[in-house]
């Protein structure tokens, strides 16, 4: 399932052309506040499709029923481009207990990249709900690493992906290799390069957020 946030005509539009936008995407506060603007608008259509519950709360005048959520999520944010588009979900999922995972891609001097894990901090996702943000679905290789790897934590009853801008062709890998996630995106792009960047995509959200990094 992919759901594209911009089908909808709604704000979505107007954040992702900010985040794509080279006279605006160099203002990194405004930068990170899109990404965190999308994950806040993902998490209230998200909050649709999750278990809600009566319950009575008292009022300083009586009492009221009202829907609660049944249960809590589990926020999971791939380290470091997706912690403004994290925020945003944790915005309105305030009560969530939260996951970080360091996936990223280590260069070989060829061209060439593999999906290197090195941390994860997570608490047991058996029969959970978890929500993963990454702004970038481009190949979907560290996206289904991830999945793969959180899977050691607990079997989730469902899982979510929320994602700026994602391409064709990454949503295509993660769908084959996790056919049940649901892929909540700002934007969808059709071409993705040889070195596996999305164009036109953005350029690098991490550096767009927090400046550029040395390789290592």
């Amino acid at each position: 399932m992919v759901i594209n946030l911009s089908d909808q005509h709604s704000l979505v539009s107007n954040w992702v052309g900010e985040l794509r936008s080279t006279e605006i995407q160099t203002d990194r506060m405004r930068f990170r506040r899109n990404l965190e603007r999308i994950g806040e608008i993902a998490a209230y259509e998200i909050s649709k499709l999750l278990e809600w519950e009566e319950k009575e709360i008292t009022t300083p005048l009586g009492t009221s029923p009202t829907k609660m959520l049944k249960a809590q999520p589990v926020l999971a944010t791939i380290l470091r481009a997706g912690l403004p588009l994290h925020q945003g979900l944790l915005n309105y999922f305030d009560r969530a207990d939260n996951a970080f995972i360091s996936a990223y891609r280590k260069h070989h001097r060829d061209g060439s990249f593999e999906i290197s894990l090195d941390y994860v901090s997570c608490p047991s996702l058996e029969n959970r709900v978890v929500i993963i943000a990454d702004p970038m679905l481009a190949t979907g290789s560290s996206l289904v690493k991830t999945v793969q790897y959180l899977r050691d934590e607990g079997l989730p009853s469902e899982i979510h992906i929320v994602c700026a801008i994602a391409c064709t062709v990454g949503i295509e890998y993660v769908l084959r290799s996790e056919p049940k996630v649901k892929i909540w995106c700002g934007a969808i792009d059709d071409e993705l390069t040889a070195k596996g960047y999305i164009v036109p995509g953005l350029g690098d959200a991490g550096d767009l957020a927090y400046g550029t990094k040395v390789q290592m």
